[in-house]
């Protein structure tokens, strides 16, 4: 496929394939929204997952864990493997493993069988996200990549939204094995047309990476293991109450140091670390992870709380968090147009600031809500969401020459994961432990002598009384619906506080936002991203 090329301002080259970059677009958005969508799809089949191939729901959760170690291993390990191998090859090779992997996971007859597909899943997946971003980088001038991103963005933030949605549909009306059977279509129309559209660079053609770095490889794989078996299991083993975990963190942090020693001072390394030395790359991946946590977490919690204290199924759940979706399609071709006319630290700034309104909205949660009380808040959610991705992404990656980027965005995917594993962690954490707070300061609140428990224990117990129970019976009963009641107001409590942490923390991001410098307009096919 021909090609053209066009000289940067700072001594090389910038790919232009002779195909529209749309149709690169296209092409690299359906791996990675195949990809993304998948780490989230299955988690609301996982009850169904566990029933299957009888197991228990806390060895279903391994379901989630071998797909994200896996794939976290395999991202910032990206960079090498697309220039040993080169991208293109590399990229549809992923891509058959995460189809192939996929009909594995859909077929699976036991526990074991399922845990060692996803493993294989998730390694294939892993370079999806930043293959896809670099080729997009790369493919667009300058002033077109704010767009680019935009496009990006729709696999990243709307895949996820959608996940739950279109599990609890696939898993209600048929199996949760289509779940993953829906990946062979979209998998096998992404190989097509990045066979027809897609083309390496002169660098990727030429490169020479020597040796991969096993060690390095080996080091990452124990530490990125460690720290997601620690998130995933840490609540339910009490932490650091237990032995093991204070074992398993001994090891991360001699692995993690290690690991930084020997990719900064390796001659060939797996991950080249020098790329933290631009300012906006550093604190974008902070900035990055922050966001990760903080979409993950709310992700995870409004259908959590649908299901727990609304008494939702998965896809009534499901479609309640929906709207997010729409706020981000909104955003997306908003924004891209925006990033390339307006300073981006303003645009990031702003969807902080909508990303921490709708969390003080979340947070004034009662359980008198309907389905549809918090629409206009999950809009604003995601379309703050669209509004941090899209230039944050963009203003990051500024400056950087185009050899750097496949490096630097596997980094960069794998702050935003791993902080999307840690705030996952953390509001459910923050749940479990908030609500025995909450639960103990309610209990102390309802004094014997109260006069609205006492009127509320004598409604209740005349209720029961004309049902058909007894003097004593109904009194017990009654007692029993109070605690019941106390319960749910606790958990509700500390769903609360879970909204308002998020939106602090998202508030405090804002001044970190205008720390990085401003992305310098430019004319022509420089390689600087707006």
């Amino acid at each position: 496929m021909a090609s053209t090329t066009v000289a940067g301002s700072q001594g090389f080259t910038l790919s232009r394939p002779a195909p529209s970059p749309w149709l690169i677009a296209v092409s690299v958005m359906l791996a990675t929204f195949m990809e993304v969508l998948d780490t989230s799809i299955a988690s609301v089949a996982l009850p169904y997952i566990a029933g299957s191939l009888s197991a228990t729901n806390d060895e279903a959760t391994w379901v989630l864990t071998s797909y994200l170690v896996a794939n976290a291993v395999i991202l910032p390990a990206s960079s090498w493997f697309s220039l040993k191998f080169g991208r293109k090859r590399f990229l549809i090779t992923c891509i058959i493993i995460f189809t192939v992997s996929s009909f594995a996971c859909g077929a699976a007859t036991s526990l074991w069988m399922i845990l060692l597909a996803r493993a294989v899943q998730g390694a294939g997946g892993g370079a999806l996200q930043p293959l896809s971003q670099a080729i997009l980088l790369e493919s667009f001038p300058p002033d077109k990549r704010g767009m680019a991103m935009a496009v990006f963005a729709l696999g990243v933030v709307v895949a996820p939204v959608l996940g739950p949605t279109l599990g609890g549909y696939l898993t209600d009306a048929y199996s949760w094995r289509w779940a993953f059977y829906i990946n062979i279509p979209i998998g096998i129309f992404a190989i097509l047309m990045i066979l027809r559209f897609i083309e390496d660079p002169p660098y990727i053609k030429n490169a020479k990476p020597g040796k991969i770095d096993g060690i390095g490889l080996g080091m990452l794989a124990v530490w990125l293991g460690s720290l997601q078996i620690i998130l995933d299991k840490g609540q339910e083993d009490d932490w650091f109450g237990a032995t093991w975990i204070g074992w398993t963190t001994a090891l991360l942090v001699i692995t993690f140091v290690a690991f930084i020693v020997r990719e900064l001072t390796h001659d060939k390394p797996l991950v080249d670390l020098r790329v933290f030395r631009h300012r906006n790359f550093r604190l974008g991946c902070l900035l990055i992870a922050i966001f990760g946590g903080a979409i993950y977490g709310l992700i995870t919690l409004l259908p959590l709380f649908y299901q727990e204290l609304m008494g939702y199924t998965a896809l009534a759940a499901g479609w309640a968090v929906a709207p997010r979706g729409v706020g981000a399609i909104l955003a997306m071709p908003i924004i891209g147009i925006l990033t390339s006319k307006v300073d981006n630290r303003w645009l990031i700034a702003s969807g902080f600031a909508m990303f921490a309104v709708a969390g003080l909205w979340f947070g004034e949660v009662n359980l008198a809500i309907s389905q549809w009380t918090f629409l206009w808040a999950i809009i604003l959610s995601g379309f703050g969401a669209g509004s941090v991705f899209v230039p944050l992404s963009t203003t990051t990656m500024a400056g950087l020459p185009n050899e750097e980027i496949g490096n630097a965005s596997g980094l960069y995917n794998l702050f935003r994961n791993v902080g999307g594993s840690i705030g996952i962690s953390i509001v459910n954490t923050i749940v479990a432990r908030h609500s025995q707070l909450h639960q103990n300061e309610l209990v102390h609140s309802l004094a014997p002598s109260s006069v609205i428990l006492q009127n509320q224990l004598h409604s209740l117990q005349q209720y029961l009384y004309t049902q058909g129970y007894g003097p004593v019976e109904s009194m017990q009963k009654a007692y029993a619906l109070i605690a019941v009641q106390l319960s749910a107001q606790a958990r509700l409590w500390s769903y609360v506080d879970d909204f308002r942490y998020m939106a602090l923390v998202c508030f405090g991001c804002i001044p970190i936002v205008f720390l990085l410098k401003k992305a310098v307009k430019t004319k022509g096919a420089q390689p600087v991203g707006h």
